[in-house]
């Protein structure tokens, strides 16, 4: 009986239980490094990508809007795999009434946008042929059919042959699209002033990646989600009728056989000019004078576009089109003459730092070259037509703009596009963060460069231009909206947009919480801007995950920044900051302390500014690192004061998502 009795006695009551770090300091789970992706955020020794260059011949037949030709797709497998057959996407299968998207969209979907019923009734593209061109060993072309199987807006083609590593094919396709009336999505067409305006996207057979992340990438498109591209060269032949002017990336391969001598010679003086020059004046518009003499009723541009991702164009019977150069490169806008007067202004009114469209596309070309990252391509377009705001490489889908104000938010945005996906290639149908909220950042600073004056948190154009909202609320002020709903419902970005509310988590609240770190988190704004550049230039024509951008970024800041992309990007915690209380008095030895009690009560920490006020009327500006709250929510301040302190305001620019800020203030105003 004793035994046992000391036994016990020497057993525990209970063991403790084992407790995880639940520290928002503690290190973000990544993907592991590898060859290919490496720890630092750089791409790896043996990073690969695959590479498709296009030849396309495609002609319009504005009578019944039938697009039709065939696509000639190099495909060149980089990847150390072997694969048996690819994965085409066929967006545009979309609107075809027994597609998924028409299941989702027939009613106002999370975006707020509205696909109605009459809009899901087109065929999408049509592939009517799909064989494999190779060359015998005596020379000839031998053409081998192959089985295409179709999966909503993806198909699979099954190749006649493995493609081993190293090794191409080329892809022979003939396809047909028909384009949609205007108030579709992205690719339409319709009566805009004095003619019909076409802008087409998403109109051929397109690549889908395959890469070292998920091998195919064959997410169906639902209309949210944009898109996800390998690069590559392409040679585009488009016939149209011999009235239409075509607006498209890359240079104009054969100017003699489109344009009249006097375009001519205006263009090659507008490649010169850093005042816009009229390549069509208003006058001259939709005249037979302003087309090159021709025997036949079409007539077939031709346009070789380098190293982009893709490949879109617009064409009318009616365009006006301007064109000014920045540094070799040319701006270049087109527009009916019944666009609103900011596309057509002859002087600068006198409220607006930029006269009409092709200057504000030469501005933005220009400021986000000189801040970020060097333009590589030759021209940057801007259209006005029927789509209201979209971007494709080299080229701008602009319906909007009724004042310059109000175009030069949206051009700096989707000109901003240009890098960010066009440049830095990210995934945009998985993470739409990585150029809409991308897009949104730079376009903050390009808005701020084109109107001085104005403090950018007291506009509503640059950041929430797409919802035509009348607020006068800063970044900081959206963000608490979300995270209290009281204007939005808060989402970590990293949800896809296609399950997501995308105005406000792809697009506003990336472009809010980089602008919070690089003005408040870091304080040094040339440490973030060196940041971003690396990435850019790291990852410039590359294909990058959020895991590459967030050790890129900590990689060249020095920083351990997994509190933030954890809080902001993969969470929703909020910014509580308090202070709790002042305590006076003297301690061990004798000197009177002045404690300040601050709190981090929400779940993303962050560094404290406050500004002290003293009995005397005097001022002073404190500044404590986001390390202050490494072991709990609780910090005390603490300092020998020579006058009494009043009052004590955490944040008192207001620049924090402070979810309460009316506990940022001792005494308390309550």
């Amino acid at each position: 009986m004793i035994v046992l009795l000391i036994a016990a006695l020497q057993q525990p009551a209970s063991l403790p239980q084992a407790v995880a770090d639940t520290s928002p300091f503690r290190r973000l789970e990544l993907p592991a490094p590898s060859q290919t992706r490496t720890a630092s955020g750089m791409p790896g020794p043996r990073y690969w990508q695959q590479h498709a260059d296009y030849t396309i011949r495609a002609s319009l037949d504005t009578g019944t809007h039938l697009l039709s030709g065939s696509a000639a797709i190099r495909y060149a497998n980089n990847s150390p795999d072997t694969l048996r057959y690819v994965w085409l996407h066929l967006e545009q299968n979309l609107f075809r009434p027994d597609s998924r998207g028409a299941a989702l969209n027939a009613t106002p979907n999370n975006q707020g946008m509205h696909f109605g019923g009459e809009w899901f009734g087109g065929a999408g593209i049509t592939v009517t042929a799909a064989a494999a061109v190779r060359s015998s060993p005596g020379g000839d072309t031998l053409r081998t059919p192959l089985a295409m199987h179709v999966n909503g807006t993806v198909a699979r083609i099954d190749l006649d042959r493995p493609l081993a590593p190293a090794g191409i094919v080329t892809l022979d396709l003939a396809f047909a699209f028909q384009a949609p009336e205007m108030g579709t999505f992205r690719t339409v067409h319709g009566e805009v002033g004095e003619g019909r305006i076409y802008e087409i996207a998403q109109w051929y057979p397109r690549m889908a990646v395959y890469d070292d992340v998920r091998g195919w990438n064959t997410d169906q498109y639902l209309g949210n989600g944009e898109f996800y591209l390998e690069y590559g060269d392409f040679d585009v032949f488009i016939t149209v009728p011999r009235s239409f002017i075509v607006a498209a990336p890359g240079t104009l391969v054969n100017e003699a056989e489109v344009l009249t001598p006097a375009q001519q010679a205006r263009l090659a003086a507008a490649r010169r000019s850093d005042s816009t020059i009229a390549i069509i004046e208003k006058a001259e518009a939709g005249e037979p004078s302003s087309r090159p003499p021709s025997t036949g009723e079409a007539i077939t541009w031709h346009f070789r576009a380098r190293n982009v991702r893709d490949f879109a164009w617009a064409a009318a019977p009616h365009f006006r089109w301007d064109a000014v150069a920045w540094d070799g490169i040319l701006a270049q806008s087109f527009y009916p003459a019944t666009a609103p007067p900011s596309w057509t202004w002859k002087g600068r009114p006198p409220d607006s730092t930029w006269a009409h469209s092709a200057e504000v596309v030469r501005f933005a070309i220009q400021h986000y070259s000189e801040k970020w990252f060097r333009y590589p391509y030759p021209t940057a377009i801007n259209v006005h037509g029927p789509t209201g705001s979209m971007e494709y490489p080299m080229l701008c889908f602009c319906g909007t703009g009724a004042s310059v104000r109000d175009l030069t938010a949206v051009t700096l945005h989707e000109m901003g596009h240009q890098w960010f996906p066009m440049i830095v290639g990210s995934n945009e149908r998985a993470h739409a963060w990585m150029d809409e909220g991308f897009a949104n950042l730079v376009s903050i600073y390009g808005w701020r460069t084109s109107y001085p004056a104005e403090s950018f948190e007291v506009t509503d154009q640059a950041v929430d231009h797409w919802t035509k909202s009348a607020s006068s609320w800063g970044l900081a002020d959206r963000w608490i909206a979300a995270a209290t709903r009281t204007r939005w419902r808060d989402e970590p970005p990293m949800i896809d947009p296609d399950r997501a509310s995308p105005g406000w988590s792809q697009y506003v609240k990336p472009a809010a919480a980089l602008y919070l770190l690089r003005h408040h988190v870091l304080s040094d704004t040339s440490r973030f801007d060196s940041a971003f550049r690396e990435y850019l230039r790291r990852w410039a024509f590359k294909h990058p995950t959020p895991a590459d951008f967030f050790r890129t970024m900590e990689d060249a800041l020095g920083e351990d920044l997994s509190w933030f992309w954890r809080g902001v990007f993969y969470r929703t915690d909020v910014v509580d900051l308090a202070v709790d209380s002042v305590v006076s008095g003297p301690d061990t030895t004798g000197r009177r302390m002045t404690r300040i009690h601050l709190a981090s009560r929400g779940g993303l920490p962050m560094p404290v500014a406050f500004r002290l006020t003293f009995a005397d009327g005097t001022t002073e500006a404190v500044r404590l690192p986001v390390e202050i709250w490494y072991r709990g929510n609780q910090y005390v301040y603490a300092r020998e004061f020579r006058v009494e302190v009043n009052r004590v305001e955490i944040d008192p620019a207001q620049v924090l998502p402070d979810v309460r800020r009316e506990n940022n203030v001792w005494p308390s105003p309550l």
